[in-house]
């Protein structure tokens, strides 16, 4: 909802004035409830939006409807609308660093997320709202499964080329849980797809290959701590080395 920060941004929910730039197109969102009633509609990050736009949505959240810049009336009972917020996301990361069972983490975490939203969003707005999901922090296996999941999709962007990837579980789960999935992509576009390309323009590697991602830790220096990178290298079946680091490898394979 970043786009809605300002009080003038109310204008693209529900259209612009009579005698204003974008007045003919109607609202971004209304014009798309009119169009199709049953629809499902997210808010990303609400708490951004100006308290403009919360005057709309709280029309919406108690009426089920909303009157547009061109005085037609549009409902919203046939709609899901989901919102989504940071607010009191610190405390989900602090409690569960604290090694709490899990449960007791979440409920402490529950409650504390609430009562920050309490300071953000106003009570009225609050009331509206029929259900409050506090999501718990992903762990080591649901973010190696999200890597997985975004690995596959490079193997397959790699199938014109006969190109197989293999990836050994260093490589994996040396990603930092603590990140969340948001960021999972980026890192895989950097520092493997990017480095693929790469190798592949340099031709280092050729159709028929197997490239076996591994990770490499550097010699510290000047004090620094030794730190664990990724490294992209032509499979070698015959050397040892290589088997026993693949044994516990992601396979993927046309």
């Amino acid at each position: 909802m970043s786009e809605y920060m300002e009080r003038h941004a109310v204008s693209r929910l529900i259209g612009a004035p009579p005698g204003f730039v974008g007045y003919e197109e109607g609202g971004q969102l209304t014009e798309k409830v009119q169009r199709r009633p049953y629809s499902v509609i997210l808010f990303d990050e609400i708490e951004r939006a100006h308290s403009d736009v919360f005057n709309v949505l709280l029309q919406i959240l108690d009426d089920g409807r909303v009157t547009d810049s061109h005085g037609r009336t549009v409902s919203f009972t046939n709609t899901i609308i989901i919102m989504t917020s940071n607010v009191g996301s610190q405390y989900i990361l602090n409690m569960y660093d604290q090694k709490l069972p899990k449960e007791q983490a979440y409920e402490t975490i529950k409650q504390r997320v609430l009562e920050a939203a309490r300071l953000v969003f106003r009570p009225e707005f609050m009331n509206q709202v029929d259900e409050y999901i506090v999501f718990k922090p992903l762990d080591h296996k649901e973010i190696n499964q999200i890597v997985r999941l975004q690995l596959e999709r490079v193997q397959e962007s790699l199938a014109d080329r006969k190109i197989k990837i293999q990836v050994t579980d260093a490589a994996v789960i040396g990603y930092d849980p603590n990140y969340g999935a948001r960021p999972v992509k980026r890192v895989i576009q950097q520092y493997i797809e990017n480095e693929l390309a790469k190798g592949i323009l340099r031709g280092e590697f050729k159709e028929e290959d197997t490239v076996l991602i591994d990770t490499e830790v550097t010699a510290s220096s000047d004090g620094q701590l030794p730190q664990q990178k990724l490294v992209l290298k032509r499979f070698e079946p015959d050397s040892d080395t290589s088997a026993a680091k693949s044994r516990e490898a992601l396979s993927q394979t046309q």
